[in-house]
């Protein structure tokens, strides 16, 4: 091999590793990766963060809330249009926080639930996953929710 080839190999692999630490000391960490979320995610100093309220599904045409998967994929289509409103996106979620009423067998729809969430995390659009907690109630405040969500977001300034 010639000199001319070691030596742009070795500076090659010298700007990838200084990429790398400078990506890992600078960027978000997240850790511990599961089929559907992560079991640690790391905000850097400096980095932007974004908390959106608890919110729930908007009544369908026939006056329902809809099913666990609807109301899910309902409420993160809606964090979609708040996060791009404000120059965000679905990507920059690092933690999700669910409250979800039992039926009356007391059992939480994790079926439904993972079913909806599933179309916004770990995807070929958006491969990131959050951090999450699900919490299990008896009731929500407004009537015919099924589920609570919050959300809250960061990202590294460029």
């Amino acid at each position: 091999m010639s000199k001319f080839i070691k030596a742009l190999s070795l500076t090659s692999a010298l700007i990838a590793t200084s990429f790398a630490v400078t990506s890992s000391a600078q960027g978000i960490d997240r850790q511990g990766e599961g089929r559907l979320f992560f079991n640690s995610i790391k905000i850097p100093a400096g980095a932007e963060t974004l908390y959106l309220s608890g919110a729930g599904a908007s009544r369908q045409a026939d006056g329902t809330y809809g099913n666990m998967e609807q109301q899910t994929v309902n409420t993160f289509e809606r964090f979609k249009v708040s996060l791009e409103e404000q120059g965000w996106s679905m990507a920059d979620i690092v933690q999700v926080r669910v409250f979800g009423v039992a039926g009356d067998d007391g059992v939480f729809d994790f079926a439904g639930f993972n079913a909806g969430y599933q179309q916004f995390f770990g995807t070929e659009e958006n491969p990131m996953k959050p951090v999450r907690s699900v919490v299990v109630i008896s009731d929500l405040v407004v009537e015919g929710w099924l589920v609570e969500i919050e959300i809250r977001a960061a990202r590294v300034p460029e």
